[in-house]
């Protein structure tokens, strides 16, 4: 596991269901055979998967009212309807105010993000979405200094205490890493791939993007504004505030999380953390490891860690993860979260 985020020194929820796959609970019936009910335990051979929890469920507990599901908070229906937006039932009024913010937006600007649009394919794979940006970036990142040159390449990709209102790099920063090198951006990806598709599981994507990208911004700025004050004109680009922010969220989550180091070496996250907090802190104070942001890389920490603590009482953690294998499968036997009756990546 790597987190480095580079001086630039160059020129210087899985929410979509298939049609008629949901009813108005917002349960979605799970072909798998065999699961166990997370609430009472019943071997059930048709088991109910909650979109809003993630668990698994017989027939008598299917409903969020009936296994204490944590999305009754969040639902903010003094009705108690609950509207998963396949039936025309629902009064319009009711489906109007159950939707979020971003929806209503959305729906002002006539874009259509519900189950089978093309927005619709985003929900559930965010994670993979920002990978293939970072890749991408990585790329341009090359054609640019190929052919255009340094001054270019640092206009476009980093962000700099010299410009800091070229407000483009705030972001292009985030997906940008250090060129002609893997190391870097290998490290980030391997963080961000494992991490954050259980982050994005348990927090949905819509949040998870905000996180990722608010996180990689705010990283970013602080390291120049240290940069600014230190006189140093090399200005940063990588993902590491990013995946530090991710980490953070996940070990406040479940700190116990067993990550299985090299598929051998069992390590709780708590102790992960604690070791990156422990470098950030030395590099910031006594100036260790020359050309790594540590500003950025603490930053993040923090913004996840602060992050976690407002989301931990709503949300269920997995107790083990294996780099380089993926996830553990999920609770409730083959229908459960990351069983071979949940949703894959798509």
């Amino acid at each position: 596991m790597f987190f480095e985020e580079r001086f630039a020194t160059i020129g210087s929820e899985p929410d979509e269901e298939k049609d008629g796959g949901e009813n108005i609970s917002g349960v979605t019936p799970n072909p798998s055979p065999m699961a166990k009910c997370d609430e009472c335990g019943k071997n059930e051979n048709m088991p109910y998967q909650c979109r809003h929890c993630g668990g698994t469920f017989c027939g008598d507990h299917r409903l969020p009212e009936n296994h204490s599901c944590p999305g009754l908070d969040n639902w903010n229906d003094p009705k108690a309807v609950f509207d998963s937006g396949f039936d025309d039932s629902v009064s319009g009024a009711n489906r109007t105010n159950s939707r979020s913010r971003g929806e209503r937006i959305a729906a002002k600007l006539g874009l259509d993000t519900g189950p089978g649009s093309f927005l619709g394919y985003f929900r559930g794979n965010m994670t993979y979405l920002f990978l293939g940006l970072m890749w991408v970036t990585f790329l341009l990142q090359h054609i640019v200094l190929l052919t255009a040159g340094s001054p270019a390449h640092r206009a476009i990709f980093v962000i700099s205490p010299q410009n800091p209102l070229y407000v483009w790099t705030w972001v292009t920063s985030i997906f940008s890493h250090a060129p002609f090198g893997l190391f870097h951006i290998a490290g980030n990806s391997i963080v961000i791939y494992f991490f954050g598709r259980i982050v994005e599981q348990y927090i949905g994507s819509r949040d998870f993007a905000l996180l990722f990208l608010g996180s990689g911004v705010l990283a970013g700025l602080g390291q120049i504004a240290i940069q600014a004050y230190q006189a140093n004109p090399a200005g940063a680009l990588g993902a590491s505030g990013a995946a530090l922010a991710i980490m953070g969220v996940l070990t406040v989550l479940n700190p116990s999380l067993k990550v299985y180091l090299y598929f051998i070496l069992p390590v709780p996250l708590w102790v992960i953390t604690i070791g990156y907090a422990g470098l950030t802190a030395f590099g910031i104070i006594g100036g260790i490891g020359g050309g790594i942001a540590h500003v950025a890389h603490g930053v993040g920490l923090v913004i996840g860690l602060l992050y976690g603590r407002r989301v931990k009482d709503r949300l269920r953690a997995p107790s083990e993860l294996q780099l380089g294998g993926g996830m553990r499968r999920g609770p409730g036997g083959p229908g459960g979260p990351g069983g071979p009756g949940g949703r894959g990546p798509f």
